[in-house]
Parts: C-alpha cells; structure tokens; sequence
C-alpha cells in the first residue's frame, strides 16, 4: 500500500492552535472519508532525538493509499479542492514524499 507523507511548517502567522482544530474538524475527519484512503494522521513533532536543535519540520502528515490513481481522483473533488486550499493557507512550502513499505 502506498503511503503519501507530508512534512510542513506552519506560514508565518499562522498559530498552532488554528492549524490544529482545522485538522480535527476539517481535513482528517475528511480525508478519512475519502474512499481511496485506508488512514490519514497528522503529527506534531516535538524534538529531535538525541539532539537540542528544533525539528526540521513541524506537522507530519501520514496517509495510507488504498490506491493512487483513486486519490488522483478523490483529489479532484470540489470537496477536496476546497480542503486543498485551506490546507495551503497553513502550510509553507509543503514537502509530498510517496513512499512504499519495504516489506511488501
């Protein structure tokens, strides 16, 4: 199953808080219900393991794919292209990794 993690900071302006209730009320309740989606998480990161320096990023987004070309779909959704938008007003320059289990 592919999984698609995004990695974010918040834009200047934009408070934690905010970010975080949209998540809860918005975009995961959402994407959760989206059909090409087995789970989708966000993480807020705390440290860096073993080291003082602050996290390279904030918020870890995790969704698992049921299938691709049906996200490249549920994507395209006037729903989803709205919480597309929203979701750009929080993130600066977000990073989208399609990653693979290596186990499968």
């Amino acid at each position: 199953m592919p999984t698609l993690i995004v990695l974010f900071n918040l834009k200047a302006g934009k408070s934690a808080a905010e970010y975080e209730s949209w998540a809860k009320t918005v975009d995961l309740p959402t994407v959760n219900g989206l059909p090409s989606i087995e789970r989708f998480k966000v993480y807020r990161a705390q440290s860096v393991l073993g080291a003082t320096a602050a996290p390279p990023y904030q918020y870890t987004e995790v969704l698992e794919v049921r299938d691709m070309n049906a996200l490249f779909a549920d994507i395209g959704s006037p729903l989803m292209q709205k919480v597309a938008a929203e979701f750009q007003t929080f993130a600066d320059n977000p990073t989208f990794v399609v990653s693979e289990d290596i186990e499968q």
